[in-house]
């Protein structure tokens, strides 16, 4: 491909991760701003924390301190703009404050007109756990209710609701519990529950939309929750609406597991190479 020929739309959509550092490359900040370059979209970032992990799994993290995430959501807002906006890791309370005050401050979420989407990690997909003890009440209490949409695993469902999915006939009322806890949308990730099809659910308390898709025979998925959720904000910042913003965050999470590869010796990450162009 010949750079002369790649013409960028004007202005470039842009769209801001606050999530922590994955040193294994295949979560977190960095699979946000893989994901938002395959979906053409300019990725920024507000670091939390830094995590100690590989692919066998976190070892430790080390949280930034509160003022400076909310220094860095302030700065990025205040001269680049901020198109959409999403969340991963966010480790404390302390920190959950910070980031409540500064996207207030610059009109990211419910009080304001950039969409924000609520990715409630609480764990790493080994397990580990990655929100300190008095944390997720503050994630119940002062992120999601920011939230333009909020997209947990059931894990985490039942974390923040005490709700168990255990069929696809608990996924409507386990999305209005997150709306009861603030949120306008609430996209119930499926993908745990048995069945041939992974199934998903997106409400906002009237407007209900499933989804569907088949099931890839891969263990390497590392990163497949911030890789749905940053393609939706991508799509967000390009406009589009919330049910179209998830159809398309689908489809990308279904090409990046299909393109998931071994890395390291534990669980290898979705590849985000899929809608790259091939090497020259």
């Amino acid at each position: 491909m010949n750079p002369d020929d790649v013409i960028l739309q004007t202005p470039v959509p842009t769209a801001l991760t606050i999530a922590g550092s994955d040193s294994g490359g295949g979560a977190g900040a960095q699979a946000d701003l893989k994901t938002f370059l395959a979906c053409r979209v300019h990725g920024m970032s507000a670091i939390t924390a830094v995590t100690v992990q590989n692919s066998l799994g976190v070892s430790g993290f080390y949280e930034l301190p509160p003022t400076a995430v909310a220094e860095q959501i302030e700065s990025v807002a205040g001269d680049i703009g901020v198109g959409a906006a999403k969340t991963g890791m966010l480790a404390s309370a302390a920190i959950m404050e910070a980031i409540a005050g500064a996207v207030d401050k610059v009109g990211i979420g419910r009080s304001g007109n950039i969409p924000f989407v609520v990715d409630p990690v609480a764990a790493s997909q080994h397990g580990d756990p990655l929100l300190r003890p008095d944390a997720l009440d503050a994630l119940r209490t002062l992120i999601i209710p920011r939230a333009t949409l909020v997209t947990p695993n059931l894990g985490e469902i039942r974390l923040l609701t005490g709700i168990t999915v255990s069929r696809p006939d608990d996924m409507r009322a386990a999305a209005e519990a997150l709306l009861g806890l603030g949120a306008k949308w609430a996209l119930v990730k499926g993908g745990h529950l048995d069945g041939p099809e992974a199934r998903d659910l997106l409400f906002d308390g009237e407007t209900e939309v499933s989804y569907s898709s088949p099931r890839t025979a891969t263990m390497h998925t590392h990163g497949s929750g911030d890789t749905l959720a940053a393609a939706i904000t991508s799509s967000l910042a390009r406009g589009y609406d919330v049910p179209t913003a998830v159809e398309h965050g689908k489809q990308f999470i279904q090409a990046a597991v299909r393109g998931s590869f071994p890395l390291g010796s534990g669980l290898g990450p979705v590849g985000h190479f899929w809608r790259v162009a091939p090497w020259p």
